[in-house]
């Protein structure tokens, strides 16, 4: 016997080599998927909590619509969103702080990974490149396939010979099957994951229809058939998987946008508070606050300017590149430049309710929107896998058990 924990050897009839791994092994045991996230939520005004993480696996409406639909079914869930350009979700509640590790919990269970912000851009950088590295796979295999194709399709049996034909067969499976099994992962996961919650998407029909073409391919090259379908299958997955890098390309340049947009909101500021200069995280900042603001630094909230003449770059706010005279009195707000002086600013609004992040998440708001006919096209996405499938079923059997279809088996004469 070895310990469950170390893997020493222990006492017969002993799980365990001391009391010190067993502890441990109960401890790691009791370690939920969402355990820590709670202590990244912040406090709202209002009351409760809310808590932004980064989502990975994120590739359609209905994968939007499932997080939100089992975040919302909670209990003590006010607020739930998945942005899709981002790769966020964002949830509020009431009671604890502890239950939004259950509430990470659940979206874990539905088979997407969660992250702290900090490392949900690394997440996704590291997605685009398993997917460029799938396409160029499926493309180097796709372009050898197609040369035995030719010869497959432009010519017939009796002409080629039957074992010249089953020797193509063999070498066009030789490359799909391994192609298949690695350059179809994005799909099949995705697929699997929903699959285990009761749940479809459209990766769903594009699994199926690579396995049962590739299934039905070998099929035909052990009976010694006259198509096999490797290609179409590799060749499938190869324009699909150029359709998601695209995708995720969009989706990291909106994301690099808002990033950008929010890296202004972070960092610290100089506050003066009793007549001490003093540095303040800039999240932190509140109404009536007094920051100074040196030349060439970006202003850390919205405000009024109290002392100091200077010049300010507002392209931010208004596409405008040439600079802004500002004086005393002026209104001035976050994420613009200062260019030439020190100026002091009194502070009007918190951060997070400053014109930057108000614009932040109009552009969120913006790409959640969906208009009526977007919404019409979820719907029929979520019927479209199980309707289209039963029907194929149905006409597959009405075609062969009720039209009396012919068999091409060789072992039978129906």
């Amino acid at each position: 016997m070895t310990c469950l924990h170390c893997g020493e050897k222990t006492a017969p009839g002993q799980d365990f080599c001391c009391p010190g791994c067993e502890a441990a092994h109960a401890a790691a045991a009791s370690v939920t998927k969402g355990s820590g996230f709670s202590r990244l939520a912040n406090e709202m005004d209002e009351g409760g909590f809310n808590l932004t993480l980064g989502v990975e696996g994120i590739h359609c409406a209905a994968c939007i619509r499932l997080i939100e639909n089992a975040l919302g079914s909670e209990d003590g869930v006010t607020h739930a969103r998945v942005n899709m350009s981002t790769n966020r979700v964002n949830m509020s509640w009431t009671g604890a702080r502890e239950y939004g590790d259950h509430l990470a919990t659940v979206v874990s269970n539905l088979g997407y990974r969660l992250h702290p912000l900090d490392k949900a851009a690394d997440a996704v950088d590291e997605e685009t490149r398993s997917l460029l590295r799938a396409i160029a796979v499926a493309g180097f295999a796709a372009g050898n396939m197609m040369l035995i194709s030719v010869g497959l399709w432009s010519t017939d049996s009796e002409t080629m010979g039957m074992a010249t034909r089953d020797l193509f067969h063999w070498l066009s499976a030789l490359i799909a099957l391994p192609t298949v099994l690695y350059a179809g992962q994005p799909f099949f996961r995705s697929a699997i994951a929903v699959l285990r919650q009761g749940h479809t998407n459209m990766d769903v029909p594009i699994s199926i229809a690579v396995t049962l073409a590739c299934a039905m391919s070998l099929f035909e090259a052990f009976r010694h058939g006259e198509h096999v379908y490797f290609d179409s299958a590799v060749m499938l997955l190869f324009f699909l998987l150029i359709g998601r890098y695209l995708d995720a390309r969009a989706k990291g340049k909106a994301r690099e946008t808002a990033t950008d947009l929010l890296s202004r909101l972070s960092g610290m500021a100089t506050v003066f508070e009793d007549g001490q200069a003093q540095q303040v995280p800039i999240k932190e900042l509140k109404a009536g606050m007094l920051v100074l603001v040196a030349a060439g630094e970006n202003i850390p909230a919205d405000g009024t300017v109290e002392k100091g003449r200077s010049e300010v770059d507002r392209s931010l706010i208004t596409g405008e590149t040439l600079p802004e005279k500002l004086e005393a009195g002026q209104e001035v707000f976050a994420g613009t430049l200062n260019l030439s002086a020190p100026i002091q600013v009194r502070v009007s609004k918190a951060t997070e309710k400053s014109l930057l992040s108000e614009i932040v998440r109009l552009m969120e708001v913006s790409e959640q929107a969906n208009a009526r006919y977007v919404r019409l096209a979820d719907k029929a996405a979520s019927l479209y896998t199980p309707v289209v499938h039963a029907m194929g079923a149905l006409t597959f059997i009405g075609w062969w058990l009720f039209m009396q279809a012919p068999c091409r088996c060789r072992s039978c004469t129906l």
